[in-house]
């Protein structure tokens, strides 16, 4: 829970920023800023976790307010419904023609029955070919990988379509739940999530231990047996852990660099929208990994009054990060404070068949939770040697949770 949010005395402290918040920032218990900036899509599986285990009756959720995309140094709104995409300054009129079709073929697209498929094989035709066959521009191919489809690097289009297409498909349902936007975000910041689950678990018989030191993973024949801490031992059969807490069984797959902006402004050209998520396709900047820019504020109590929390976040790919993300600080300016993180990412080598360790991956740069709960399935998959099924977890939601509902 801890290193999910942050007040601002705290976020000073982290960062070793000198001297106390100034009084312009008001009130420091107003603050709750998150380390690591991610949106729920509403109809993605972070949702469908939440509605199943029953967590959604602890938290609150807002819709973000709007989703924009970067183009030659100026952000437009990402068009999400077919007026939009039509009134889109994005896009010129014949292109607007295309993108339409396209998009009517996406929300059509059904892998079991062919006569939706117009010619496209989803196991085999690459993204590439069905942009071709579309005739799409190099723009608003970029727009639809990385702002819909929501890919950080442009390797998709060379693989199977359907796994854009579906993306695709989830970004519009997600979108058509609420309009605005397809992403949600917990009033009082990310942290109340994990403080739901603590609150389900808690009615299951499970502890929770907060600021417990962990001093040594305890293994015997090569398999865990306890946690030691303080001197205790908290015996188990099985450990979920991050790659934090045993680094020798795990390698480094990258590193991001976060920066979070504290304004007393919105972003320029977003309508004065009180939140919002900006992509800036690799492409745009010569990259190979989009840059993102999440912004919450005061409306979603996570700031003071009138004060405006963006939060950049991208691959890094040099060594000079702070460079790498200059045209993302650019669209905020002026920042009041900021607050400048380089985080290494890592994988578990030991995938615990034997030694039961199940370890996730550390946080990546997407801004919205689906590779999250990507790793979290495979963590499940890992540990119960079963698939995480939703379906039968929705069919079984009413069997389990039903009697918990109802005290």
């Amino acid at each position: 829970v801890n290193s999910m949010k942050k007040s601002l005395i705290a976020l000073y402290k982290r960062f070793n920023i000198p001297g106390a918040p100034p009084e312009s920032m008001g009130k420091g218990r107003d603050w709750n800023v998150d380390l690591i900036p991610k949106f729920l899509m509403a109809n993605g599986q972070l949702v469908r976790m939440l509605l199943i285990t029953q967590v959604t009756r602890y938290l609150d959720f807002k819709v973000i307010e709007g989703s924009f995309v970067y183009k030659k140094g100026s952000i437009y709104k990402v068009p999400s419904t077919e007026t939009e995409a039509l009134a889109s300054s994005l896009m010129g009129l014949f292109e607007k023609r295309r993108f339409r079709k396209f998009l009517v073929f996406v929300a059509n697209f059904d892998e079991n029955d062919p006569k939706t498929m117009e010619g496209v094989d989803p196991s085999k035709t690459t993204m590439r070919d069905v942009f071709k066959k579309f005739d799409l521009g190099q723009d608003v191919i970029d727009f639809t990988g990385h702002s819909l489809a929501l890919y950080r690097t442009d390797d998709y289009l060379d693989l199977p379509c359907l796994d854009t297409i579906n993306r695709i498909k989830l970004y519009s349902e997600s979108l058509a739940r609420y309009g605005k936007s397809p992403y949600l975000y917990p009033l009082y910041g990310l942290g109340e999530l994990p403080q739901g689950f603590a609150r389900l678990s808690a009615i299951y018989g499970g502890t929770y231990m907060l600021n417990k030191p962990i001093e040594e993973i305890v293994m015997e024949n090569g398999k865990v047996v306890g946690v030691k801490s303080e001197g205790e031992i908290a015996r188990c059969k099985q450990l979920i852990c991050d790659p934090s807490y045993l680094m020798d069984r795990t390698t480094k797959v990258g590193q991001v660099i976060r920066v979070i902006c504290i304004m007393s402004h919105p972003i320029k050209n977003t309508s004065d929208a009180n939140s919002c998520q900006i992509i800036i396709p690799q492409n745009q900047v010569n990259r190979k990994h989009d840059i993102y820019v999440c912004m919450i504020s005061y409306a979603h109590n996570v700031a003071a009054q009138g004060k405006y929390v963006a939060i950049v976040s991208t691959t890094v790919e040099t060594d000079n990060p702070e460079m790498e993300v200059k045209p993302a600080m650019e669209l905020l300016e002026p920042v009041e404070q900021k607050f400048v993180s380089i985080s290494d990412q890592y994988a578990p080598t030991d995938m615990g068949a034997e030694s039961q360790i199940f370890m996730s991956r550390t946080y990546d740069a997407t801004t919205h939770f689906e590779t999250t709960c990507d790793d979290i399935k495979d963590i499940y998959k890992r540990m119960t040697g079963t698939e995480f099924d939703f379906a039968e977890m929705e069919r079984k939601k009413n069997d389990i949770f039903g009697d918990v509902a109802d005290q």
